[in-house]
């Protein structure tokens, strides 16, 4: 298989060795990459898969300019798909794993770009052709929209045909000032001939029904070209302007009749002309990939959730000191409104955490964290700037320019708020310069530090992820573990922590390390249909078949459907291995405030690889834990003991869902058996507590009914004992009632809501003893 980084040679493959081992880039119908499969898989057409696997292709047309002439290929007799027709220049497939890099981003189609497929279209040029590299520089390439076609090869193999095309097809035009300048010796396994034509030409050829021609031509010419005023005729205005650019459309079209059919006897799939209409996304790939969430009405079936989130949202609140006294008086009041403003709109989920920091604290980490988003839109553009060095530089100076100059400020790059944030820098800068001399070292620090961090991964091709264990450590460390050892050092210079905290960087990378794997691992097809992916290739080459990354997202593959959860297990335990560490630095913190700040991302996480563990949906979309219980393990989250709570509760629940079969089966129980043995501790102290509460309660109430009944004379004695009765009934009704609905939510495991708990528990307890107490818990 095409590994990534390959130098790939034509010459040295024969057609079965290209349909064996080139690797296909598979897509759904708006063109975002989800798989690979190889070059036969893909076109062979069966009962199965009657199209086959649509993939990405692209087709090129170059001219001569001083005639108009158009150059043509006949495709060799030995080809296994198509072969003995006339078709454009040169057609052919990008491929995952090439160097240079052939698989194109969203934002790549969005600015017309597409240099992964301009890449493609050079490497084959070179193989079909014999075309010099340097006669075609990328740069000379015209990209002007995207067909969306299928085609049976049922003119070369029969109705019952075996073989097909179902792509996407970049459409790429050329030209040479003379077909002089160009350079042309055909592979006798490509191409039988060549020749340029005139448009009329060419007209004429299509009229000859003793010549074939290859569909997708027949398509792009006769939809674009041929008539007046189209492509051809109005070639310099083609070449020169957008005038005939279209890159949000994807035009879709059935093939001639003759081309319907094959072994899978398929029929028309598109009405004649239903163009697929992109819609503007934000800054990468985020949303769109699916999202998996649970349908309104299981969510709201989970009334321990419901109630947690009532409560967070209308009772109990996080408290924001974003008002207090001395923030007022320190910084710019504009200045800090927008800031705030804009945190919320980059990340309202911080937001919260980060305003319920005491006021000494608070707008340290707000702009510590604003300065590293700001960072991080520059290191996330993959557009805006015109070579990796312009970037890098831009990242390495980051410290210097926008944390030293109150004036600076950047437009065009990132997109949405994060571009605005960028644009409106100088406020940000005004609340920092206002920060204590010791918070901005730390601020100014880190940023130089993670800014020469991300600067070596601008010019590396992750595409396929990073190549081992080390490499994907060393990248969360830049992006993460820094951030920890950040915070650990405001956390000290506040004087909220003890000042060793400055001096905890292992235990601060741990933690970062371990919300950044996490993230990692959710969004394995967000990053991989961006470019930019991060599963190592030491751990997912163990179990992907076609060699690459995309092999996991064909979940209609039973193999590949196994073999990605085993990978993704692998990942997760490696995450797990974190948690140790993870609670020994929040065992350290003595603040209240900054110790829920701290724990609430990590028990987060921790649900997260919970709902990632063993789940198939990781490989189509992005998996999120409920709304509900994110505001629950927020209430939760106040000190060790909650904190415990969750960290064991996930990880029996990842426990419990272990496949025997799986290859890491060991070592991930091995991970939650160490988990289990760190909480043990808190969760038998929590349980002392529950029944010592308990029996203090049926004390009290004992209590209560004797003293009724000593003041009570013998005429009142039986209603008062009636009545002590029915209220005891009642209230075991209530209970049980709720005992029900607090036992159904944590079977599908949600966590004991605060408001339904003690009732739950005192009857669970009265009824089948501290056996089933500790089993609910």
């Amino acid at each position: 298989e095409i590994m990534a980084g390959t130098t790939w040679d034509g010459n040295a493959m024969s057609q079965s060795d290209m349909m064996e081992k080139d690797t296909v880039i598979v897509l759904d119908d708006a063109d975002n990459v989800i798989g690979s499969e190889s070059k036969r898989g893909s076109h062979e057409f069966t009962a199965k898969q009657p199209r086959g696997v649509l993939h990405r292709a692209f087709s090129v047309f170059i001219f001569d300019q001083s005639t108009g002439e158009l150059l043509l290929q006949k495709r060799a007799s030995t080809k296994i798909t198509f072969p003995n027709v006339w078709t454009n220049t040169c057609c052919s497939h990008p491929l995952h794993g090439m160097s240079p890099n052939e698989v194109d981003r969203p934002q790549d189609v969005e600015d017309g770009s597409v240099v992964g497929a301009k890449n493609a279209a050079v490497r084959k040029l070179e193989h079909e052709l014999g075309i010099p590299k340097e006669e075609v520089p990328v740069e000379g390439f015209k990209f002007l929209t995207r067909l969306h076609y299928w085609a049976a090869d049922t003119v070369t193999h029969g109705p019952e045909s075996p073989w097909g095309e179902h792509e996407i097809d970049y459409v790429l035009f050329f030209t040479v000032e003379s077909k002089d300048q160009l350079t042309i010796e055909p592979h006798p396994d490509e191409v039988d001939d060549v020749c340029w034509v005139t448009k009329q030409k060419l007209l004429a050829m299509f009229d000859d029904k003793s010549l074939l021609f290859s569909p997708w031509f027949r398509i792009i010419a006769h939809r674009w070209m041929l008539s007046k005023d189209g492509w051809w005729d109005d070639l310099a205005a083609t070449m020169t302007t957008h005038r005939h650019c279209d890159y949000a459309t994807i035009h879709e079209f059935d093939p001639p009749a003759e081309h319907m059919g094959g072994q899978g006897a398929a029929t028309a799939l598109f009405s004649p002309i239903t163009p697929t209409q992109n819609a503007v996304a934000k800054q990468g790939a985020y949303g769109k990939i699916k999202t998996h969430t649970e349908s309104k009405l299981s969510q709201l079936a989970r009334l321990d959730e419901v109630c947690s989130a009532a409560t967070l949202l209308y009772i109990q609140p996080l408290k924001s000191n974003l008002h207090h006294a001395h923030i007022k008086s320190t910084f710019n009041k504009d200045d800090l409104a927008f800031c705030d403003e804009i945190l919320c709109k980059v990340s309202r989920s911080f937001a919260a955490v980060i305003r319920q920091l005491p006021p000494t604290l608070l707008v340290d980490v707000l702009i510590f964290y604003l300065v590293l988003r700001a960072l991080d839109t520059i290191e996330d553009d993959m557009t805006a700037f015109p070579d990796n060095k312009t970037k890098i530089d831009h990242l390495l100076s980051f410290h210097k320019t926008a944390l030293m100059d109150p004036t600076w400020s950047m437009d065009g790059v990132g997109e949405g708020h994060e571009k605005l944030l960028l644009q409106q820098f100088p406020k940000c800068h005004s609340v920092y310069a206002a920060l204590s001399q010791q918070s901005r070292r730390v601020i100014a620090d880190i940023s130089h530090r993670m800014a020469t961090g991300m600067a070596e991964f601008v010019g590396k091709d992750l595409g396929q992820g990073t190549l081992d264990i080390t490499q994907y450590n060393r990248y969360c460390h830049f992006v993460a573990g820094l951030v920890g050892e950040g915070l650990s050092r405001l956390f000290a210079v506040s004087g909220l922590e003890s000042p060793s905290m400055a001096k905890e960087l292992h235990l601060s990378d741990q933690m970062g390390l371990f919300l950044q794997k996490t993230n990692i691992i959710r969004d394995y097809l967000e990053d991989y249909v961006d470019g930019r992916a991060f599963w190592p290739q030491s751990v997912w080459n163990k179990y992907s078949t076609s060699g690459d990354l995309g092999y996991f997202a064909n979940q209609s593959d039973p193999l590949a459907q196994t073999k990605s959860l085993h990978c993704l297990n692998e990942l997760v335990t490696d995450a797990l291995s974190l948690v140790p560490d993870c609670l020994a630095y929040l065992a350290k913190l003595r603040c209240t405030e900054v110790f829920r700040f701290c724990a609430i991302p990590q028990v987060m996480a921790i649900a997260t690889l919970d709902k990632c563990f063993n789940n198939p949906n990781v490989f189509t979309g992005v998996v999120k834990i409920r709304k509900g219980l994110s505001c629950q393990l927020i209430l939760h989250t106040n000190d060790a003991q909650g904190v415990h709570a969750a960290f064991r509760h996930f990880a029996n629940s990842i426990a419990s869902k272990i496949n025997p079969n799986d290859p890491n089966a060991d070592a991930t129980l091995k991970a939650c058996d160490a988990i289990l043995e760190i909480t043990a501790e808190q969760h038998s102290r929590a349980t002392k507590q529950k029944r010592t509460g308990l029996l203090m309660g049926t004390a009290a109430a004992a209590a209560a009914v004797a003293a009724t009944s000593s003041r009570s004379s013998s005429k009142n004695l039986i209603p008062s004992l009636a009545l002590s009765a029915t209220a005891f009934i009642g209230s075991f009704w209530v209970t049980h009632t709720f005992q029900r609905l607090v036992v159904k939510g944590s079977s599908s495991g949600s966590l004991y809501s605060p408001v339904l708990r003690p009732a739950a528990k005192l009857m669970t307890e009265c009824q089948n003893g501290d056996g089933a107490l500790e089993q609910a818990q």
